[in-house]
């Protein structure tokens, strides 16, 4: 069943937090030619309501798995657009976002919802042609509404349930590219995507 719906798929969502990363937040001092710089990324997103730290002294960090970045890499290449959809603001994740050349990128978002069905009016697309990808309870209404709905092996045990399909790895471990190869391969794009990707760089 969840291999009919992955068959659909023309754009694929997800959480940071616990799903591009694995969910742990670092918080270093920043150092004093950075802060303002730090206070002007701040200032921008003034007004927003958002969950991250804005602090013109500290640096808010997360780590990203390679294996994930390459996914979203054959996810193009396998003509599916992807995006995020988070609840906290940080230019980490930002940064990470203009280097894997998201399509949609929306951060401090709490109604996670209303953003999806403004994603899914833009693209012209029925939401049974988009996956999310989530981990924690604020994930499960675009879960419930989409057409295909992805945990992450580390997600809390209520998003596992609702769930289509659980990834193996855990977020910030390679689950966004667990998710990214099981719908190719429900699409059997698959082997050319590799092959294609293989090929773009060089390979033989």
């Amino acid at each position: 069943m969840s291999k009919l719906r992955a068959k659909k798929i023309k754009l694929l969502l997800f959480d940071v937090d616990g799903v591009l990363t694995d969910g742990k937040l670092f918080i270093f001092p920043a150092p004093p030619q950075a802060q303002q710089s730090i206070q002007q990324d701040a200032a921008k997103h003034g007004g927003e309501g958002g969950f991250g730290l804005h602090s013109q002294t500290y640096i808010e960090a997360k780590g990203f798995h390679a294996h994930d970045g390459i996914g979203i890499s054959l996810a193009r290449l396998g003509g599916i657009k992807t995006g995020l959809i988070t609840k906290r603001i940080s230019e980490t994740v930002a940064l990470r976002a203009r280097d894997l050349k998201l399509e949609h990128v929306h951060q401090g978002i709490q109604d996670k919802l209303t953003v999806f069905r403004e994603i899914i009016a833009q693209e012209g697309i029925k939401p049974a042609e988009a996956a999310f990808v989530g981990d924690d309870v604020i994930d499960l209404p675009v879960m419930w509404n989409c057409g295909l709905a992805i945990a992450v092996a580390n997600a809390r045990a209520e998003v596992k349930r609702d769930a289509h399909y659980v990834t193996p790895h855990a977020g910030g471990d390679g689950a966004l590219r667990d998710a990214i190869e099981y719908i190719l391969k429900a699409q059997g794009k698959w082997k050319r995507v590799v092959k294609s990707y293989v090929v773009e760089r060089g390979g033989h």
